[in-house]
């Protein structure tokens, strides 16, 4: 995310574009309408002040020239944290856990999930099915569903 060039931002097709993010891949991350919405307001505010510069950072740093920190991005995170009421450790990297948990908490296929977050093994991806706690305990046990079965077909006093 330190590194986001205003043309990493694909407004047709809806994606962010990530060289050489977690692992050293390129990846393309969603863009919600919202997100693209604050993003072209950064832009606006960013250019008004004379810190964007064409084709520079979407994030730039204290120098424009140059993109914001890995560190600076952590402060921000832990700022957030705190202004949250969060006492759990938080970083950038739990954002990208807390993402791939939503989606599989609501229902989005996990080979999908592994695209996104751009995992070549499916295992990798599988780990966020442990932490979707809210997903297992929406599976309905089959014996659950014949015993439910079963005393639907049996009349009460029978």
């Amino acid at each position: 995310m330190a590194k986001l060039r205003v043309t990493d931002v694909d407004s047709q097709r809806m994606l962010l574009r990530v060289e050489r993010g977690k692992g050293k891949r390129d990846r393309n991350a969603m863009l919600s309408v919202d997100l693209l919405s604050l993003l072209r307001d950064w832009w606006r505010e960013g250019s008004r002040r004379g810190v964007m510069l064409p084709g520079c950072w979407l994030f730039p740093g204290q120098n424009p020239v140059n993109p914001i920190t890995t560190r600076h991005i952590n402060r921000i995170v832990e700022n957030a944290t705190r202004a949250a009421g969060i006492r759990k450790r938080v970083s950038p990297h739990t954002l990208r856990h807390s993402f791939a948990t939503h989606l599989l908490e609501d229902g989005v296929d996990i080979r999908i999930i592994q695209a996104l977050l751009g995992h070549v093994k499916l295992d990798n991806t599988a780990f966020y099915t442990k932490v979707a706690t809210r997903t297992v305990k929406a599976v309905i046990s089959p014996f659950d569903r014949v015993a439910a079965h079963l005393s639907e077909r049996v009349a009460p006093g029978g």
